[in-house]
């Protein structure tokens, strides 16, 4: 199990490193992937805040909380808060998990909500 939490911890070192090189001052909209629930923070790293968040314990969200249904109103509803907050320009960060499924689900519907990454 150790391993395990080592590789993927690696792994999300690694795309934060590549995310780094590339952010220009932009808020990441970081994503975390459960097996019952997805959730979406758009963050500052230079002033250390969240801007907005979502997930989908709130009950904005429609579906339940592990499918793609839910995930598309979560990216929806980060949009919409982070445009409300003055953030129209973001860096994706995917974590330690792979852009399928509900991943790209969520960052599909924030793209068509508004935001630009």
């Amino acid at each position: 199990m150790e391993n395990c939490l080592s590789r993927k911890q690696r792994r999300a070192a690694r795309v934060r490193r590549k995310l780094k090189k590339n952010i220009k001052g932009r808020p990441r909209l970081s994503v975390h992937r459960s097996n019952m629930n997805i959730y979406a923070q758009v963050i500052d790293d230079i002033k250390g805040i969240t801007l907005a968040a979502a997930s989908t314990l709130e009950k904005d969200t429609l579906g339940k909380g592990g499918d793609i249904k839910a995930a598309q109103s979560v990216g929806k509803l980060i949009a919409e808060r982070a445009c409300k907050a003055g953030v129209n320009k973001v860096i994706f960060d995917r974590g330690s998990f792979l852009f399928h499924g509900r991943v790209k689900a969520l960052a599909d519907s924030a793209r068509e909500a508004g935001l630009k990454f």
